[in-house]
């Protein structure tokens, strides 16, 4: 899951970056309000975690900004002012979320995956299609009740895809959402993860639609 973090402090966004990517987040990281507000209305997040005391621009502004814009990645707001009136102000500017520092890295990756959860419109943690499910928390699959292991960017296609059921994706959204900047993408490489998925869970799990891309179809 890709998500932007959006904190100008250095050791606490260093700490948290680190801290997701451990529980397999993809994380772009930005430090000021403009660059936030700018990677919000151009890049396919799937969250966003925003600090409110920014430099350059404020969380509020960045805030109001992206919805005014049509952007609607869920927003969660990560910040030192715990009063109620801040608490107020954040979630009726757009933020779907708010936490105060210090937050718990594991809390903070379990609400992250709340919210991106609610947004694809799904009720319960694990996600399923047939004799399949996905479980992002624990980052775990299984068929027929059996775990099969998965590697990283396996794991993220299929959870991509099964949060789509029937949406076709091209091979570009894809690579939007399963690489973070400065990664270098092979060719072929969403092809090959397409190909090992087929090979590890059955070649109907993924359909390819010719000169479009690729979905888990609609259940």
């Amino acid at each position: 899951m890709r998500i932007l973090l959006a904190e100008d402090d250095p050791l606490l966004g260093d700490g948290l970056r680190a801290g997701l990517r451990q529980q397999g987040f993809l994380v772009d990281w930005v430090r000021d309000g403009e660059a936030a507000a700018r990677e919000l209305r151009a890049a396919p997040y799937a969250a966003a975690v925003l600090d409110l005391g920014l430099p350059r621009q404020d969380g509020l502004r960045v805030l109001a900004e992206i919805r005014a814009a049509g952007c609607k990645t869920p927003v969660l707001v990560l910040t030192a002012r715990d009063a109620v009136p801040d608490r107020i102000q954040g979630l009726d500017a757009g933020a779907d979320d708010y936490v105060v520092k210090p937050v718990d890295l594991l809390e903070l990756g379990a609400r992250l995956r709340a919210l991106a959860r609610r947004s694809g419109g799904h009720a319960e943690p694990a996600l399923r299609w047939r004799g399949l499910s996905l479980d992002p928390a624990t980052r775990t699959v299984h068929l027929e009740d059996a775990e099969v292991p998965l590697a990283t960017r396996e794991f993220d296609l299929l959870a991509l895809l099964m949060r789509h059921p029937g949406q076709v994706l091209s091979r570009d959204q894809i690579e939007s959402r399963l690489y973070g900047w400065g990664q270098e993408v092979e060719s072929n490489a969403v092809e090959v993860h397409v190909h090992h998925l087929r090979r590890k869970l059955g070649a109907e799990v993924i359909q390819t639609v010719r000169g479009v891309g690729y979905r888990v179809p609609a259940a």
